[in-house]
């Protein structure tokens, strides 16, 4: 399946520095978003090892050999390790970790892997779905029906992760997989995105903007709402071979 990517990334207009990572590799049609925390160097550490290390791991012979799903969690559980491992030498960096998504191409075969709350959606015309859960707080407390998702938006603890990369050694990621249809165009975002600008929105931009202009629609239209947060996006849109 032949694809075109776009990616954008910027520290908005809040953050002196810019703590997402993020990878398009088109040989291993590898798509990565990973936004770090952990205070400013600890954050900037961890998202940019997750990326490298889950890059190493697909670029191994041996990993062209195994399932897609088995080889991402091994994936996912090598940059926890590497992480976690590294904090405890460098004391500094110690409670830093990482949300990751990413979308991983095997022939027609979409899987999409993710921990904490940078999110993928999917765009198939008119319709926009969010194809990832975020690991938070906050969609704990509207999955258990603590607060209905329009509380939620005034919730102060929004960016409270309940599951990241690194934080701890062991971490398990959700995987999902599509098969892709020309036309399907994928999203891939860190949180300042998602937490500023609504899924309406999103869907808005989408279906009118020219698929080379989509991700700088979507990081002009977080700074308009205030660019609390660095924003990080990636898009992919599929076409006929």
């Amino acid at each position: 399946m032949n694809f075109r990517a776009w990616y954008l990334s910027d520290k908005g207009l809040k953050r002196d520095s810019n703590q997402d990572n993020f990878l398009i590799n088109q040989d291993l049609g590898l798509f990565i978003v990973a936004d770090g925390m952990g205070g400013h160097s600890g954050g900037e550490v961890a998202s940019a090892m997750a990326v490298q290390s889950i890059e190493d791991v697909l670029k191994e012979p041996r990993s062209q050999t195994l399932a897609a799903r088995e080889i991402l969690i091994e994936a996912y559980e090598s940059a926890s390790r590497r992480i976690f491992d590294h904090a405890q030498v460098e004391k500094r960096l110690m409670g830093m970790g990482t949300t990751m998504v990413l979308g991983l191409l095997r022939g027609s075969t979409f899987y999409i892997a993710n921990v904490g709350d940078s999110r993928s959606y999917l765009y198939k015309k008119p319709y926009l779905w969010q194809l990832t859960e975020d690991h938070s707080l906050i969609n704990e407390q509207i999955r258990s029906g603590v607060m209905t998702e329009e509380q939620a938006r005034k919730f102060v603890g929004r960016n409270v992760i309940t599951r990241s990369v690194g934080y701890e050694r062991e971490v398990a990621p959700d995987i999902i997989e599509r098969e892709v249809q020309p036309g399907e165009v994928y999203l891939f975002c860190s949180d300042g995105l998602s937490s500023l600008v609504s899924d309406e929105k999103i869907a808005e931009i989408l279906r009118t903007t020219v698929p080379e202009k989509i991700v700088e629609e979507c990081v002009e239209q977080a700074l308009a709402h205030g660019g609390d947060d660095n924003v990080t996006v990636i898009a992919i849109q599929f076409i006929d071979s």
